[in-house]
């Protein structure tokens, strides 16, 4: 549970023709990406834009009809940044050509995708501005949310992104398991060592194991393991002590281009017992993260439609009949991809209402947490979607792990 940065590298081109089956099979007139000076990066990402060779001061427009030829509306100063994208092409400088070109590109269409989630309601998704969408719904056309077209087309896994996924959990297991060691002997030995300390010890880690990220991993002791964002630095950073909650929260991923995160969390005690309280409650969100993959096996075993809304429900479910419920902080998982909070669904009832699909090909995280004012529990693993059944990228904790005998 962290905060992260967008990374984004070069995508293989638009499928159009299954752009245009979707598009059919949604009802929908077309999809409009649009963008302004980096304002949505979904849209950027899938016109290509992304590598650093374009300059992208001015609007862009590319329409992808359900049927027939795309057409886009470009800057005449940057009229050649969708030349690798299939069909015709208008160009305007004054913002009356402006005018009329969205006239000529919107001709015919009344219902049109754009990534625009409805009352804010999912904020990654909600990249086009107010006015925008102003312009467009003057001109008798209907906008509704690109969200599941985005997954099929943005969020969804090839073959290479999943082994480059499963390389960068494996690492990440590593690397907890050496970061628990270390604690281990610095308890042992009376060695003073702070959060920062091992954090800094795990970047370099992270280095060895070819992983990047956009952040340090997160080390955070007894009360600061209730702050779900917590990071240490160099001034401020607890000891660690004996007899305290140690959570690792750690994320990245491969060098290679168009590689996928991994992301987990694991809970450890710098004692030989553990206390009932931690116990009860680190019990509590392994059985909600256990019920949410139960839910997303047998849909996917079924070919059932789950939403996003659905997982986080059944899995928060589980926390409030435990009595937990205002000890809950955060929804129960995030969409992965080549950002670590990617641009598919997210299990989320909680912080918003994500009613896109779990489709098949994406991944995300699972990763229920409990917060207190002494200590905070979580435990987080990563599901990718299949056909036809699901599947976890690596071992689940199922207790804390006692650092000192």
């Amino acid at each position: 549970m962290h905060a992260a940065t967008a990374v984004y590298s070069d995508v293989m081109p638009l499928d159009v023709a299954a752009i245009q089956e979707s598009l059919r099979a949604d009802g929908l007139d077309a999809w409009l990406l649009y963008d302004f000076h980096g304002s949505n990066p979904i849209a950027a990402r899938l016109a290509g834009l992304t590598n650093g060779t374009h300059m992208t001061t001015r609007r862009w427009y590319y329409l992808i009809p359900s049927s027939g030829s795309p057409r886009a509306l470009v800057h005449a100063i940057e009229r050649h940044n969708l030349d690798a994208l299939p069909g015709s092409k208008q160009t305007y400088a004054r913002r009356e050509q402006l005018d009329k070109g969205l006239d000529d590109l919107l001709s015919g269409v009344r219902r049109l995708a754009m990534e625009y989630s409805p009352n804010g309601a999912i904020p990654y998704l909600s990249r086009v501005d107010a006015g925008t969408a102003e312009l467009i719904r003057a001109r008798g056309v209907e906008i509704v949310s690109s969200g599941d077209l985005v997954q099929r087309f943005e969020a969804a896994w090839t073959p290479a992104q999943l082994a480059t996924h499963v390389r960068a959990s494996a690492a990440l297991y590593r690397i907890k398991d050496r970061a628990f060691d270390r604690a281990r002997r610095a308890l042992k030995d009376g060695e003073r060592l702070t959060e920062f300390d091992l954090q800094q010890q795990m970047v370099q880690w992270f280095e060895e194991e070819g992983l990047v990220s956009d952040s340090a991993p997160d080390v955070a002791l007894g009360a600061n393991a209730g702050n779900p964002h917590y990071l240490p630095t160099p001034r401020h950073s607890a000891v660690i002590a004996p007899d305290q909650v140690l959570l690792l929260d750690l994320w990245g991923k491969m060098k290679d281009p168009g590689a996928v995160f991994a992301d987990i969390t694991w809970v450890g005690f710098t004692g030989s017992r553990v206390p009932d309280e931690t116990a009860r409650a680190f019990d509590a969100i392994v059985r909600s993260r256990d019920a949410a993959v139960a839910l997303v096996e047998e849909a996917a075993m079924t070919g059932r439609e789950l939403h996003g809304w659905e997982v986080d429900r059944a899995a928060r479910g589980v926390l409030e009949q435990s009595g937990y419920r205002e000890h809950i902080l955060h929804r129960t998982g995030h969409s992965l991809g080549e950002s670590v909070h990617g641009n598919g669904v997210h299990l989320d009832d909680y912080e918003t209402h994500d009613d896109r699909r779990i489709l098949p090909g994406t991944g995300f995280t699972v990763e229920p947490g409990l917060y207190f004012d002494t200590f905070g529990v979580r435990t987080e693993i990563n599901v990718f979607r299949r056909d036809r059944d699901a599947v976890v990228s690596g071992p689940r904790q199922m207790a804390v792990v006692t650092l000192a005998s």
